[in-house]
């Protein structure tokens, strides 16, 4: 008997961490445009749902079952979070202003593979150097560390575009992907080599 009351709370636990995963990361995509994969994840969604509520609905008089469920219901959220992390969908924007405007920092971040929009500014302070880059969010972290290797001081400030429209990037954008810029300085390099042979 009490074999199965275990199972029975792992089972509804189970239940409710794949679908709430699953609702997760079907609101996601669904906020990313990717409107066919969100109606498609949610076929399964809608099913897991159904069979973990009837489950707990059930056995209404069993107070534990109901805790799994709320248990599995918050640990869903958190994987769901993570799966969308590692997903990485969508673009981001990053805005970068230097004190050091004497910095190749255009010319150095489009050697790696970026599409930058730099200008000269004002700040309180002086004169200043904005950067504006493009970037799919699976490359973001390489992209911040190459900004502090340029200039460890640089003020950023990043955020998700809504519609992109126009530009030099926008036939890879409307692809669904951008250069990878590890790949660009590969061939950057390459290039280089050539030039020097």
């Amino acid at each position: 008997m009490l074999e199965n009351a275990f199972i029975m709370l792992a089972i509804i636990f189970s239940v409710n961490v794949i679908y709430v995963s699953l609702m997760t990361v079907r609101m996601i995509l669904t906020l990313k445009g990717r409107t066919y994969i969100a109606a498609f994840v949610s076929m399964f969604e809608i099913v897991i749902y159904v069979v973990g509520l009837g489950l707990v609905l059930d056995n209404l008089d069993q107070i534990q079952n109901l805790v799994a469920y709320a248990i599995g219901f918050g640990t869903g959220l958190v994987i769901g979070a993570k799966i969308e992390e590692k997903l990485a969908l969508g673009y981001i924007t990053v805005n970068v202003v230097s004190a050091n405007p004497d910095l190749k920092f255009t010319q150095r971040l489009r050697e790696k593979g970026y599409g930058v929009t730099s200008w000269s500014s004002y700040g309180r302070e002086g004169d200043r150097l904005s950067v504006q880059i493009l970037t799919p969010r699976k490359y973001e972290l390489r992209l911040y560390e190459t900004i502090q290797e340029i200039d460890p001081k640089a003020f950023i400030i990043s955020y998700e575009p809504k519609r992109i429209h126009g530009g030099f990037w926008v036939k890879q954008v409307r692809k669904g992907k951008l250069m990878n810029p590890k790949k660009k300085k590969n061939t950057n390099t390459v290039e280089s080599e050539n030039e020097q042979k």
